[in-house]
């Protein structure tokens, strides 16, 4: 048994799952995948199913039905490694915007001491690649802000590639995790620093996704600003 669970949420990813997971199990380390796919009607989840025996023992499918959510799609995949004997869990997305290279760089940071281990593109050496501007600063200060809010010390609160040791993720109550969206990263990132873990910024380049589509909405932005006053007083 690999001792790294790399969990990818996906829903109408066709156009990236099959060069994704041939990817990942092409880096030189012994990565385990879990695809956590919300019904996709595009196919998603067949051709993870056709992967599989050629994968056999390292490639794992958990079909949810319907869009339930970015963050229930991670505490669903945390709970599944949980069971397993997985000492490190990876957080990232299908589309290529998470380099899958920068797994083994998060993986090492991990190996040496971090508790939660974040790819960050706001600390020196990180960057964002094909972003227009206006969503740079919009991504860049709503980590300003919830830094301000919550005071904790991470140059990318909101990012969404990262790797947890199994001792964070035991001591987080996750069923009591509160948000779905994008306010799930800021979330689980301020619960393990209230509990002391050490959090360490690895930098990478972000490079927004080439084939598909978006899953970004206001609404998404809108839980994320109400949602960390709601984590200030209540975590």
């Amino acid at each position: 048994m690999s001792g790294a669970l790399v969990i990818i949420p996906t829903y109408n990813e066709k156009e990236n799952i099959d060069r994704m997971v041939r990817t990942v199990f092409s880096l030189p380390a012994d990565f385990h995948l879990l695809i956590v796919d919300d019904g996709s009607p595009d196919g998603t989840a067949d051709i993870v199913k056709g992967l599989m025996a050629e994968y056999e023992g390292k490639l794992h499918i958990e079909e949810r039905s319907g869009k339930l959510g970015l963050g229930t799609a991670y505490i669903h995949g945390f709970k599944w490694g949980l069971n397993k004997s997985y000492e490190y869990f990876f957080e990232m997305d299908c589309d290529f915007s998470h380099n899958p290279q920068d797994l083994i760089r998060l993986y090492e940071a991990a190996k040496s001491g971090a508790d939660v281990a974040i790819g960050s593109r706001y600390v020196q050496g990180g960057k964002v690649d094909n972003w227009p501007m206006g969503r740079i600063l919009m991504s860049y200060f709503a980590s300003v802000y919830v830094r301000l809010v919550l005071w904790m010390n991470v140059m990318d609160t909101t990012a969404g590639f990262k790797c947890y040791r199994r001792a964070v993720l035991e001591a987080i109550d996750l069923d009591d995790v509160q948000f779905i969206g994008y306010a799930f990263q800021i979330e689980m990132k301020y619960r393990a620093w209230k509990k002391k873990y050490k959090l360490v910024e690895v930098p990478i380049t972000f490079t927004d996704r080439i084939a598909g589509a978006s899953k970004m909405s206001t609404g998404i932005f809108k839980e994320a600003f109400i949602g960390v006053i709601q984590m200030r007083f209540k975590i």
